[in-house]
């Protein structure tokens, strides 16, 4: 299992400007402002020539998430869309470790999360306009936070609007719960922008 990469519990996450590229990266960091991975994402020549055609919401993508030696430690599949998306979330070791719904209300984007078995283990919703969201389990306690206010020694490093933090609870445990929960999380900001 590929769970060191997920013992942190914080996260900082850090777009990164490809003003040429059709695909979207984002820098991951720990407390201490150390870079820790990447979140990349795939295309294809045809997606790309895609992407200028159609609308992105109804377009596959394919994220991974990597630690800083580039081995992918999770990623995040969506085929064809059009109407209510399905996202799949695989282990790095391809395993498929559970799925994720979307479901949009105007600013507040809804994320349930559900293990392979399809039973539901969490849920990430909030104000997508004021960057706050809630992870909380299946039993609705809050387990975690993704937005941009964060203290301690990277406040400073963390000064621009496309950058924010994903938290949760030290005691949740390091399992394939975990992975999901903060797969999804990570990737959020990627995954609403592909659904604009």
């Amino acid at each position: 299992m590929l769970f060191k990469f997920f013992e942190s519990d914080s996260y900082f996450i850090d777009e990164k400007v490809n003003f040429l590229k059709f695909e979207n990266e984002y820098k991951i960091y720990d407390d201490h402002a150390i870079q820790i991975g990447m979140v990349k994402q795939k295309l294809s020549g045809g997606q790309k020539a895609l992407r200028l055609l159609l609308n992105k919401a109804m377009l596959p993508f394919h994220l991974e998430i990597q630690n800083h030696q580039g081995e992918v430690q999770s990623s995040i599949r969506r085929g064809w869309t059009f109407f209510m998306s399905k996202i799949s979330v695989f282990d790095g070791n391809e395993n498929l470790v559970g799925t994720i719904q979307q479901k949009f209300k105007l600013f507040k984007p809804t994320f349930k999360i559900f293990d392979p078995q399809g039973m539901q283990i969490a849920e990430i919703n909030g104000d997508w306009k004021a960057w706050n969201f809630a992870i909380k389990d299946a039993s609705g306690n809050q387990i975690g936070s993704v937005n941009k206010k964060w203290a301690g020694i990277a406040k400073e490093f963390f000064t621009t609007a496309d950058k924010y933090n994903v938290s949760i609870d030290q005691s949740y445990p390091e399992d394939n719960n975990k992975i999901l929960i903060l797969s999804s999380a990570i990737t959020i900001d990627m995954v609403l922008k592909e659904a604009k």
